[in-house]
């Protein structure tokens, strides 16, 4: 039966996690040179329409579709047909549109997610093919595999309340092989990549924090207890990360910095998702304040010993912060926080989900760097990915678009 204040609230989640990729633009341009913030911004935005077109089309069919074998969805809602104003599978107090509305924005911001990966040196052509073979081949099965009724990973037991497995691991080692795949920038090591827009990042820190209120509460499928603790745990997490990474700074660097500050906010955004709704509030504040020296180690140790150019820290943040969130669901879950979880955590005294959350760890790694490997190496075959070291050096902004953020300054940063 429909709820008029379930579906009043997943209206404005909906709209909260659309936001995000805005958010995530601003975040991401702010973080790069001058030259390329255009095109840095660009690779976020036009997800929203391509996959807005294409989940209607087939995405939501075969994400949320009747069960292949545990993998994928079928063609049952091609174009939304048979899903309508009445309760569906998924939810029992909203229209069945109203949850497929609310998993779109989904698709849209996690392909933009791995796209501060790529950074500085792909062709803008070369990134929408990518993204579409992408969610057709990546997302659409690890949607159905996690939730997805009959879906392989939510059959080990193992849970992602909001999209650790699907959102953040995913994206973030798609990142990871994209940047191996592609190679470093040119004078990476050599030259700083400062960013261009310290108050660009912050801003987009904030909208994303603002909309992922949305995206974890609104994961709830309706305005109730739950959604009021998955608020609060995404809360909680978010400024302890923040309060974390700035102690972080202070004691390596001697300074706490403001984009540091944001980007430990988000870190702890990430690192709550896949439990906000299974583990206690108290739970969110280890959760948070972990997740920024493991990142940090990663971003500032880990990507140097390895030489990997991860732009703008994609597998850092999403990648390691996800997997970090992950295993921290399978220590603090509680089943009497929600009765989807069918046990208790590690630190509880179980260890069947710790397992089981392992377990899902492992196969959404696997599985989206074999599938990312394989789109990326196949679309190199007809077609050069990267841009010259001409169009490189110029920016992408004009050498991709024809287009500059600031027309005013004629230089090449």
């Amino acid at each position: 039966m429909i709820d008029s204040g379930d579906t009043g609230f997943m209206i404005i989640c909906t709209a909260l996690v659309l936001l995000m990729t805005p958010g995530l633009a601003f975040f991401y341009g702010g973080m790069v040179r001058r030259k390329n913030v255009v095109n840095t911004m660009m690779t976020s935005i036009f997800v929203i329409g391509i996959a807005m077109v294409m989940w209607i089309l087939f995405g939501y069919s075969l994400a949320f579709g009747n069960d292949h074998l545990g993998i994928i969805g079928d063609l049952s809602f091609l174009g939304l047909s048979n899903v309508g104003t009445t309760p569906g599978n998924y939810a029992s107090t909203i229209p069945d549109l109203g949850f497929a509305a609310f998993q779109m924005m989904f698709s849209i911001i996690t392909p933009a997610l791995f796209t501060g990966s790529l950074i500085g040196r792909v062709r803008f052509k070369a990134v929408v093919i990518f993204v579409v073979f992408w969610l057709l081949l990546v997302y659409y099965p690890l949607a159905h595999m996690v939730w997805g009724t009959g879906g392989f990973i939510d059959g080990l037991g193992a849970l992602d309340f909001a999209g650790g497995n699907v959102v953040h691991i995913s994206s973030g080692v798609t990142g990871l092989v994209l940047c191996m795949v592609l190679g470093k920038r040119k004078g990476h090591g050599l030259i700083s990549y400062k960013p261009h827009n310290i108050p660009f990042v912050l801003l987009g820190a904030i909208i994303l924090w603002f909309g992922w209120f949305g995206f974890n509460a609104g994961s709830a499928l309706a305005a109730d207890g739950l959604a009021a603790h998955a608020f609060m745990t995404t809360n909680t997490s978010a400024a302890i990360a923040m309060l974390s990474w700035m102690v972080v700074e202070k004691i390596k660097a001697g300074k706490p910095t403001l984009m540091g500050a944001a980007t430990g906010a988000v870190l702890g955004l990430v690192a709550i998702t896949p439990g906000a709704g299974f583990v206690p509030i108290w739970s969110a504040l280890i959760i948070g304040a972990l997740v920024s020296p493991i990142c940090f180690f990663t971003m500032s140790t880990v990507k140097k010993k390895f030489g990997y150019d991860d732009a703008l820290d994609a597998f850092g943040c999403h990648g390691v912060g996800g997997i970090w969130g992950g295993i921290a669901t399978g220590l603090f879950t509680q089943t009497s926080i929600n009765s989807k979880a069918q046990w208790n955590g590690l630190f509880f005294g179980d260890t069947h989900l710790f397992i089981a959350q392992i377990e899902s760890i492992v196969i959404t790694i696997v599985y989206a760097a074999v599938l990312s490997f394989i789109i990326i190496k196949v679309i190199s075959l007809f077609m050069d990915i990267r841009v010259s070291d001409r169009e490189e050096a110029n920016g992408m902004d004009l050498s991709e678009h024809n287009e500059s953020a600031y027309p005013s300054f004629n230089g090449l940063e």
